[in-house]
Formats: structure tokens, C-alpha cells, sequence
């Protein structure tokens, strides 16, 4: 199956489109050692080279992670200032690039989605699909109602007038108060820019949901984790892409589990465990958890093993062993 050079490149993580368009527009892209066109197709076997460098296909699937952005992190490859970026907290690849989804400021923490798909990457990002973004925000002072209701209805910013499309009250204590917001665009600081236009001053700031792709609690800062098979194929789903076949529903088996690569090399292997976090105290986050719909699935049965009273009580079993049997030792 024969596809545009610049989409081919774009899935591998290469780069936008755009940019890819702008290296054949240069002449900087040949396959099978022929200069391309826009709108030249390659197919399987075809070798491509960019700047002169082969570009491989790799022999694996596609990627998908979370990574728990901690405060003082940059979301850019380097930086000139020093500054640790996110990519550097990632797993190693071979023969693939990550593309990050979307950005997070530097005093921003909380989820980064992070795949090798530069389609699913640049669908997420594009402005058409309006995908949303949850935060939990940490304010200093009581907020009237009044200015509640004008971050609900429209605030006039230098760009242009936005909202939330979600704000929900989340308590707090003190002077700190918290509220969950949602936002459906990707305006540089918009959260931030909302609260600061109303006059209040937001002292934390994190992304607890993008899309269909929860942050969960139990991933602490610092820290990565894969995607789960429905998690992925949500995304797709959620931006009209075709689902990969190793998270396809399979059936009333559910999603199929790929096998994941292992979390250093990127090769096929054992299930990647989550990184620790480098600091375990920044991931005692209060106040927050996401509201985005659950799917259905067995409910939290609490305890677990717990054994039942003795025989004094009278309970009859409910199956499962022998009636009136020995007790064996």
C-alpha cells in the first residue's frame, strides 16, 4: 500500500507535516535515491533517506505513555538556559522519535501524553478536534460566585475572549481553595491567563486529563507509564483515526495486549514497569482527582481476603467444598 512521503515520515515521529513538506519543498528528501515531489507516494521496500540519512521502519509497533511532568521541567528537546527537559525522563528508543502531545509551562505539573505516531499526535493537537483538557487548580483566597460566573460565560484576554466549559468547586482549606476546570483549546497559559484576568492568583497547576486518557493517582511525579489497549484505542477513536491492530477489541476477550517494548531500549519484551519518581514528595498531590467518565467494570470490592467468621455463627457455605467434610491438615 502506497501512502504520501510526508505522511509516512509524519507516522515514524519525524515531524509535522508541515515541516516534512518544507524538507521536500528543499529537496531534502529521496526515495530510492531520487529526489521527491510533494504529493509523491512510497510504498513498502522503497528506501527513503532525509538529508542523506535512511530512514528505517521499525520492526515494532507504535508507542503510547503518560509521563507525570514534575515543576521545573521544559517541554522542549534543549534548552539554552540549562533546564532539565521532559525528554529526558523518557524511555530510549531505536529507530523511533517521541512526539510530545501538546505542552505544559514550566510551572506546570501533571500528565504529558507521549507517542511515536506523529498522525495521532498532530490530530490530538489540532485545534479542529477541540479535545479536552482537565486541570486541577489551586487558588489562594475565596472566590465570589459572581467571578465564577464570568469565567463560566467569557473573559476578554488580548487574544481574543475564552472560558472554561467546566468549573466545579473541589473544597479546600485555609487560603487554598481548589476547582477543576476544562478547557477545549490550546492557547499558550490559558488557564492561567483565565484566573489572572478575574484577579486571582493561582498557586498550583496541574493536568489531571487529556482526552479519553486519565492521570490517575497512582502515577507519581516523575514517573512514566504505558498506555492501556482501551486507552489507546480511545484516542484513535476520539480523533477518527483508524485503531492499531495490537489494541483492536478482540471479541468479548476485550482489547488484545500488545507485547510492550521494554521501557529503556524500546525493544519487544516484558511489560514496561512504571519509573519511580525522583521525588516522591512533589506526588502527594491533595485535592484532586479527574472527572471524566469511568467505564464500567467490576466495582472496588474493599477489602480483599478477608476471611469468615468461624464456624460458631452458623453461615453455611455457599459451594465449593465438601458439605460435612474433615477439615484437612
Amino acid at each position: 500500500m502506497s501512502e504520501r512521503v510526508q505522511k509516512v515520515l509524519a507516522a515514524r515521529g519525524l515531524g509535522s507535516r508541515r515541516e516534512i513538506e518544507g524538507w521536500i519543498e528543499r529537496g531534502e528528501v529521496q526515495v530510492n535515491n531520487r529526489t521527491v515531489k510533494l504529493g509523491d507516494q512510497v510504498g513498502e521496500g522503497d528506501v527513503i533517506r532525509v538529508r542523506g540519512r535512511v530512514v528505517r521502519q521499525p520492526d515494532y509497533p507504535h508507542r503510547w505513555i503518560v509521563y507525570h511532568k514534575p515543576v521545573g521541567e521544559i517541554c522542549s528537546r534543549s534548552d539554552p538556559e540549562g533546564r532539565r527537559p521532559v525528554f529526558a525522563s523518557l524511555p530510549r528508543l531505536k529507530g523511533q522519535r517521541w512526539v510530545g502531545v501538546g505542552r505544559l509551562d514550566l510551572n506546570t505539573s501533571g500528565l504529558l501524553l507521549f507517542t511515536t505516531d506523529g498522525e495521532l499526535a498532530n490530530r490530538l493537537m489540532h485545534p479542529s478536534m477541540a479535545m479536552e483538557r482537565e486541570y486541577a487548580v489551586r487558588v489562594l483566597g475565596e472566590v465570589p460566585e459572581a467571578t465564577l460566573t464570568m469565567l463560566r460565560e467569557g473573559v476578554e484576554l488580548e487574544d481574543g475572549a475564552a472560558r472554561f466549559d467546566s468549573l466545579q468547586e473541589q473544597g479546600g482549606e485555609g487560603a487554598n481553595h481548589w476547582y477543576h476546570v476544562i478547557v477545549s483549546e490550546g492557547r499558550n497559559r490559558l488557564v492561567r491567563r483565565l484566573w489572572d484576568a478575574v484577579g486571582v492568583t493561582v498557586s498550583r497547576l496541574i493536568r489531571v486529563r487529556y482526552g479519553p486518557v486519565v492521570l490517575g493517582r497512582g502515577l507519581k511525579t516523575g514517573a512514566v507509564r504505558n498506555l492501556e489497549p482501551r486507552e489507546v484505542a480511545g484516542l484513535y477513536e476520539a480523533v477518527e483515526l483508524p485503531i492499531p491492530e495490537a489494541v483492536r477489541p478482540r471479541g468479548r476477550g476485550g482489547p488484545r495486549r500488545d507485547k510492550r517494548p521494554d521501557s529503556r531500549s524500546g525493544q519487544p519484551g516484558k511489560k514496561a514497569p512504571v519509573r519511580k519518581s525522583r521525588n516522591s514528595r512533589a506526588a502527594r498531590e491533595d485535592g484532586w482527582s479527574s472527572s471524566a467518565p469511568k467505564k464500567s467494570g467490576k466495582p472496588d470490592s474493599g477489602r480483599r481476603g478477608t476471611k469468615p467468621a468461624s464456624g460458631r455463627s452458623g453461615s453455611k457455605p455457599t459451594g465449593g467444598g465438601k458439605p460435612g467434610g474433615r477439615r484437612q491438615r
